[in-house]
């Protein structure tokens, strides 16, 4: 079989498409052949050393993907040869067959869904969920600001919110993306922060008060600037700094309005509490089958243009989700 390996750590250019021998599936595991895998940033961070967690070399990349059971492991029960399946993986997703174990399953493709629906649904939808539900307890009536919208955990923060009956203000740097948040993740307002100023449409908005909760993968001077635009008792939800770089909060506001920030890692979370994982297992199936966060894929490309596929999330090209096909 075909994987992409990473063998040295740098940009996208480093990776390489090599044969290798295809996997079995060991006790409690099964085989999976795969469809599509979506790419992320924390992909891009792993292979230029910049994430935190750090594989040996040389790795397959790849976090999330869906495809179909070939074979099933020793004590396997509840899945059958044939299962059209999502699953994670930290790292090795970008193969074509790949051993899972059970746990690592997250739910059956919904029906009606594309292979690369199901790859690009799983860390969006649950790090969406971790932190707006788990962390943030957003309430209905209450007003959700997301940044970096346009991208793959925004546009799940912003169907998650309007499913929860909050007044969602989406911000993002291009204004044709910002119109695909509009129409596809039901956003009530948009904000080009290129090109506006965030701040004051939030408070325009809101009459004054300000968000109740901000969901920030951007990080840098965008969450730096939100506390301005933060209601009082506000939650920051960070999720990550896709900015390049980790921001400097000011500690007299956070005291001033009473505000709770929140570090949002949805998978290191459910490792830490299984609880939140049995959460996962129950409520994603749900919020797919009713279309809530409904992945929304502005490219596919073959698993041999990985590095393009990189160099789209790096280049800000993607809208929702970029997957490579198998």
């Amino acid at each position: 079989m075909r994987a992409v390996l990473c063998e040295s750590l740098g940009d996208p250019s480093v990776l390489k498409i090599v044969d290798m021998p295809a996997p079995t599936a060991a006790p409690g595991e099964v085989l999976v052949r795969v469809r599509a895998a979506a790419m992320n940033f924390p992909d891009v961070l792993m292979v230029a050393g910049g994430y935190q967690h750090k594989p040996a070399l040389p790795f397959t990349p790849g976090m999330e993907a869906a495809g179909e059971i070939l074979a099933l492991g020793d004590g396997v029960t509840g899945w059958s040869v044939g299962d059209r399946v999502i699953f994670g993986k930290r790292p090795g997703a970008f193969a074509e067959q790949v051993a899972v174990p059970v746990s690592g399953l997250a739910m059956k493709v919904p029906e009606g869904w594309s292979f690369a629906e199901g790859a690009a649904f799983r860390v969006g939808a649950q790090t969406a969920y971790h932190g707006i539900v788990h962390r943030a307890a957003l309430k209905r009536g209450e007003t959700l600001l997301v940044h970096g919208a346009t991208g793959g955990v925004g546009l799940a923060a912003v169907q998650l919110g309007k499913h929860l009956g909050a007044t969602v203000i989406a911000t993002g740097g291009d204004d044709a993306k910002l119109e695909i948040v509009r129409s596809y993740g039901g956003a009530d307002h948009v904000v080009n922060y290129r090109t506006g100023d965030f701040v004051a449409a939030v408070k325009e908005i809101t009459k004054g008060r300000g968000a109740d909760v901000i969901y920030d993968p951007v990080g840098g001077d965008v969450l730096e600037k939100s506390v301005r635009c933060a209601a009082f008792g506000a939650r920051l939800a960070v999720i990550g700094f896709t900015s390049g770089g980790p921001s400097k909060l000011m500690s007299n506001h956070i005291l001033i309005k009473c505000l709770t920030v929140l570090g949002v890692r949805a998978g290191e979370a459910a490792r830490y509490d299984p609880s939140y994982a049995e959460d996962y297992k129950l409520t994603m199936p749900r919020l797919a089958a009713e279309g809530v966060m409904r992945p929304h894929i502005s490219h596919r490309l073959p698993m041999e243009r990985v590095a393009d596929a990189m160099h789209l999330l790096l280049d800000r090209k993607v809208v929702g989700k970029a997957v490579l096909e198998f």
